[in-house]
């Protein structure tokens, strides 16, 4: 399994303090059976977001952690003003693997019609936004014909494996599966902080994807979709994955 979302890095957010989490962080994520790990510290207006520093926080954890997994290079990217322009500058600064694909956390304050705009914006100047943990934002949970028009206008959605198994409420719980049975949903990641309250676990995750719609599902949600990430590629089965929604914009990109 590839997990696209994680707060391993060591003092750079609200997600591990030091090292020694990281690297528990990242044997934890192994023995659950996650292969890839991508690193994503917040970018917004409490943390600063430096590549040279996550770079080098990446290739330090990899170095204490050894094999335990592969750790690739990404952000948790915020919605503000000075990184919305800054993005669309430099649209592979906040991408996974300075490929394409950016992970996109909207504010329950956010104004939804500026998203649009913004949303937009960032996939003309050729970024492919997954819109991150959905299920836990109260306004989306009122909001899924928004959902339904980003994700055809370009955009992916990733929810978070905790939210699944309904440790995040009954609320972000019942959502989650509405979208999966959508078809809104793209990648299931863990949005790992500690190896206690919120783990960089996907196992539990994926079994109850498996067991509730199908084993092809769960490939593609956990594996196929996020490896994609990684590569800066297509989503592989998008128009399936899709189907009643009219074509991605995005895709124009890739012929």
């Amino acid at each position: 399994m590839i997990d696209i979302h994680s707060h391993i890095l060591p003092g750079l957010d609200d997600g591990s303090p030091d090292l020694e989490v990281s690297v528990a962080m990242a044997r934890l994520a192994a023995e659950s059976g996650t292969t890839d790990l991508v690193a994503s510290p917040h970018a917004d207006l409490q943390f600063e977001f430096d590549p040279a520093v996550t770079e080098r926080k990446i290739a330090e954890l990899a170095e204490a952690s050894g094999s335990a997994v592969r750790i690739h290079y990404g952000c948790d990217f915020h919605l503000h003003y000075e990184n919305v322009q800054d993005a669309l500058a430099n649209p592979s600064k906040y991408a996974i693997n300075h490929k394409c694909y950016v992970l996109v956390e909207l504010s329950e304050l956010l104004v939804l019609k500026t998203a649009d705009d913004v949303l937009e914006r960032m996939c003309g100047a050729g970024m492919v936004p997954i819109i991150t943990h959905p299920e836990r934002n109260s306004v989306l949970q009122h909001h899924i014909e928004k959902l339904e028009a980003w994700v055809r206008n370009g955009c992916s959605v990733q929810v978070t494996a905790q939210s699944l198994l309904g440790r995040f409420g009954r609320k972000a719980q019942a959502f989650t599966v509405d979208l999966l049975k959508r078809d809104l949903v793209h990648f299931v990641a863990s949005d790992g902080h500690d190896c206690h309250k919120r783990p960089p676990r996907l196992d539990e995750a994926f079994t109850r994807v498996r067991d509730e719609f199908g084993d092809a599902a769960a490939q593609r949600l956990f594996a196929a979709n996020p490896a994609a990430a990684l590569a800066g590629e297509p989503l592989p089965l998008a128009e399936e994955d899709n189907a009643g929604i009219a074509p991605r914009k995005w895709w124009r990109l890739w012929q």
